[in-house]
């Protein structure tokens, strides 16, 4: 099972700090584990004080103010960016023809110049599971997938992120049960 390009959406029985009502991009799930980025998850930085603390003026106005989420508690002093696979950057995996991630500062310094990808989220940290971990997860009913979609990664609002992944499944999530029952 690759579920790599797949959104990780927490059941609402998920009550972990961490996790809990969160939505989780996967990147990369093979025999070594997965890794993914929670898109859900604001953290009180943004892009601009981030970029600010790197020494780089942000050049783009429209990115003033916008968050950098919570990517999740593994390298939670690294950035992490998901974005539209524009450019050439040394660190960057082209997971789709829409979705890249980059780990190296030069994605940075592009988008403080205006010359970086259109579409982005950054995030510090990353969520990263061993091997055979999520699988144990999923199927211990923590997580439904589904396919991901780009626009709810880089378009929507924050706060309208986790339902419209919801609705991805066709599920109306304030229709889920917090709990498995027995027939």
């Amino acid at each position: 099972m690759d579920l790599s390009n797949h959104f990780l959406i927490a059941m609402p029985s998920i009550h972990d700090p961490v996790f809990g009502g969160t939505v989780v991009y996967l990147c990369e799930h093979n025999e070594r584990g997965a890794l993914g980025i929670v898109i859900n998850k604001p953290t009180e930085i943004t892009i601009d004080s981030l970029l600010e603390r790197l020494d780089l003026k942000l050049e783009i106005h429209t990115l003033m103010g916008r968050p950098v989420m919570f990517g999740g508690p593994v390298q939670d002093d690294r950035g992490f960016v998901l974005h539209s696979p524009e450019g050439r950057f040394s660190s960057m995996l082209q997971i789709t023809d829409e979705i890249a991630f980059t780990t190296s500062r030069d994605v940075l310094e592009a988008l403080a110049c205006g010359s970086g990808p259109e579409r982005i989220l950054v995030s510090i940290g990353y969520a990263g599971w061993s091997p055979g971990q999520l699988e144990h997860e999923i199927v211990r009913n923590g997580w439904l997938t589904v396919a991901a979609d780009p626009h709810v990664i880089f378009d929507l609002p924050v706060a309208d992120r986790y339902v419209a992944a919801m609705k991805l499944l066709g599920i109306d999530p304030l229709m889920l049960a917090p709990e498995g029952g027995q027939a």
